[in-house]
């Protein structure tokens, strides 16, 4: 049997802009998602903070500090949001005892402020 885990993480990432007129996907700051493990398209959800909004879309690579819904994403985030990043992993019930997912905390800047 698999059961899905959290597989990265960035946490409390500060939405830097929102571009309704971009094809749809999150641009995010190649360093960030790195540094998390995430790879360019990987599927990600996107959890707002602020206002609770959660939608599903893909990465690609954005500029230094960024982070920007496109697309349909647009409407659910603003400029200044709070957001959490996640990417999954299904895994057998053996690997998933010990299995711990690569978070990456961010400040108001979308800068690494510190890595669990």
């Amino acid at each position: 049997m698999k059961i899905e885990m959290l597989r990265a993480k960035l946490h409390r990432g500060t939405v830097t802009d929102a571009d309704l007129n971009y094809e749809g996907s999150i641009s995010i700051d190649p360093k960030l998602y790195k540094a998390a493990g995430m790879l360019e398209y990987e599927k990600v959800d996107v959890l707002n903070i602020t206002n609770g909004a959660r939608l599903t879309t893909y990465i690609i690579n954005g500029k230094e500090g960024e982070i920007c819904l496109n697309g349909a994403a647009a409407r659910l985030a603003h400029k200044g949001d709070k957001v959490i990043i996640c990417t999954y992993c299904s895994l057998d019930m053996d690997e998933a005892q010990n299995h711990k997912p690569n978070v990456i905390l961010l400040d108001d800047a979308n800068k690494i402020k510190e890595t669990i």
